[in-house]
């Protein structure tokens, strides 16, 4: 299991690379990565603020109550903060398992938990101005389903 927080890019191929490999108990593998994408037309960056180790602590506690539910055989997530220009990766989650239902479903209660949940304060830089991002409904009504 590995959890990262890091201001630095990742290299998702290298990541990933033997993921889930050479155990006869993995029969799936899912991947996700996250993009700061442009909803508005106006943003040009996210900045993510967080409490260094804190954060680590968060995330690593849901990924533990994800691998004992889902039974997964491995779990990579890899986070970024600091200032993010649109397009650039900010995220990624990786689930090994040995069934896809489970894999599938156990990255998706973690991209929801990161979504929602995860420890961090995320300011808007548009060309308007700055502004914090508020939680959404629909990011909540996302976790009812776990």
């Amino acid at each position: 299991m590995k959890v990262s927080v890091q201001s630095a890019p990742f290299d998702f191929a290298a990541e990933t690379e033997g993921f889930g490999v050479g155990s006869s108990d993995v029969g799936a593998v899912v991947t996700f990565t996250g993009v700061v994408r442009d909803d508005s037309g106006d943003l040009e960056a996210l900045e993510l603020e967080h409490y260094p180790g804190m954060t680590e602590r968060a995330i690593a506690k849901i990924v533990d109550e994800a691998a004992a539910r889902w039974a997964l055989a491995d779990v990579i997530v890899i986070h970024r903060h600091g200032r993010l220009a649109v397009g650039e990766t900010i995220m990624m989650v990786a689930t090994a398992a040995r069934h896809r239902v489970a894999a599938f479903e156990a990255a998706e209660f973690l991209m929801d938990y990161l979504k929602s949940r995860a420890p961090f304060w995320k300011k808007e830089h548009m060309r308007s101005g700055t502004a914090w991002v508020a939680a959404k409904d629909e990011d909540e009504d996302a976790l009812k389903r776990w």
